[in-house]
């Protein structure tokens, strides 16, 4: 069998896969599984654009993905005017006063680079000065708005805009969050990079659930618009009524259907798009330079290559990804929820999925994202059948057996774990390897 018909082949499995849950539970849980595993394939590729290309390991996923999902409500939820008018633009103008301190500090380091060591004290004064300053312009502002109906409101809301221009600004909010990182960050060991990118991540999720004025902060913000249509309008077509009588389905199942293969056709269209430019650029001259990079960086260097400078690039870039299939995921959900985003869990996740598919091979993390992300959500059920069917002999009184029942949901972290130690073992480079070209 050749490469191309066995990357075929497991793609049909897992296709199969979800297919099957879709004739045994029902097709409304068949699709929400497709649905996220195609953004979890989109942000597996982001990774695999940061480890798989040039070796940078990145433990701040979910801080990234966060910012995504940030500019969901900055872009679609509606301004709140009462909060405007009371303190917007004084909050507004506190952040560009933060903004223009570290401008200010930036340019006082570059020009106190004679000073050696001394130049540390007066960008540390710009610093301190430029951020007491913010906080004394921003600080009433934000016990202002916070203080306007907090239970229904308490924050400034967004532009009003289609949510999916959010997808787009949620890839540059993270590509300019990972170009601050990077600069920091990306000139240290690359055990050190992934605690300061985790650090980092860490910072950025306690800023989001603590700024009610601009997050709401772990209130969540609630009823985001939707790209697709809603079931309840759906319902009311004429044509979606004859369409269900002939087929035997409930109208309300139907719509639903209909939705989450809208969700799927957007999704799979990023994808697709995002999956062909990391191709191209792997293929391309700078790809070969990047893995050229990964494997020896010292004889990069000799042959006239910055490291540091490419680093960054496919760092940026990576992020841009995941930001947007942050992004995706809320307009999935239909609601911005901070305290969702687990660096620990959910980067731990990813990880599994690039490992899985296959480090440096952007179609192995594609199918690292749908194989790991459909074994997390189905463990649970499959769990407790295979608990039911090992105690079906055991008396049903039996405290055992309501243990080994009860805890059946605890299977989602060993599956995890199994799944990883086979793969490792029987195909230690990954379901679909790199290809050395």
């Amino acid at each position: 069998m050749s490469r191309t018909q066995k990357n075929s082949l497991l793609f049909l499995i897992m296709l199969a896969m979800v297919a099957g849950v879709g004739i045994v539970q029902s097709w409304n849980v068949a699709l929400t599984i497709f649905n996220l595993c195609l953004i979890s394939a989109i942000m597996s590729l982001g990774v695999n654009i940061q480890w798989g290309y040039a070796g940078l390991f990145n433990a701040g996923v979910m801080g990234f993905a966060a910012l995504g999902g940030l500019a969901a409500i900055i872009i679609s939820s509606s301004p709140v005017a009462a909060t405007w008018e009371a303190g917007g633009m004084r909050a507004i103008l506190g952040l560009l006063a933060g903004l223009f301190a570290i401008v200010i500090g930036i340019f006082t380091w570059k020009k106190t680079v004679t000073l050696e060591k001394k130049r540390y004290w007066p960008t540390m004064v710009v610093a301190v000065v430029g951020y007491a300053l913010m906080r004394l312009i921003i600080d009433p502002a934000i016990s202002t708005i916070e203080a306007i109906e907090p239970a229904k409101t308490g924050y400034l809301g967004g532009f009003n805009q289609p949510i999916l221009l959010s997808w787009l600004v949620g890839g540059i909010f993270a590509a300019a969050a990972a170009w601050v990182v990077g600069k920091i960050a990306l000139g240290l060991r690359s055990d050190y990079l992934a605690i300061a990118t985790l650090g980092i991540s860490e910072i950025i999720i306690y800023f989001l659930k603590n700024e009610d004025w601009l997050t709401r902060g772990v209130k969540n913000v609630t009823g985001l618009p939707r790209p697709v249509p809603y079931e309840i309008a759906l319902q009311q077509t004429a044509w979606l009524q004859s369409w269900t009588d002939n087929f035997g389905l409930s109208i309300i199942e139907a719509s639903s259907i209909l939705v989450k293969l809208s969700y799927a056709g957007l999704f799979a269209t990023v994808l697709v798009i995002i999956l062909w430019l990391s191709e191209t650029a792997l293929r391309s001259p700078w790809g070969r330079m990047m893995r050229a990079i990964r494997d020896n960086e010292v004889a990069a260097s000799a042959m006239g290559k910055n490291i540091t400078w490419r680093h960054l690039q496919v760092f940026v870039l990576g992020s841009a990804v995941i930001g947007m299939a942050g992004a995706m995921l809320t307009t999935l959900d239909g609601q911005f929820t901070p305290s969702s985003y687990q660096p620990l869990r959910f980067t731990f996740l990813i990880w599994v999925m690039v490992i899985v598919g296959g480090s440096g091979n952007n179609f192995g993390a594609v199918l690292g994202g749908f194989v790991i992300w459909f074994f997390w959500i189905e463990a649970e059920p499959i769990g407790l059948q295979l608990m039911d069917l090992i105690t079906s002999g055991m008396d049903e009184s039996s405290p055992l057996r309501a243990h080994l029942l009860e805890n059946a949901a605890h299977m989602r972290l060993m599956t995890m774990g199994l799944i990883l130690l086979l793969v490792l073992r029987f195909a230690p480079r990954g379901l679909i390897p790199e290809k050395k070209r």
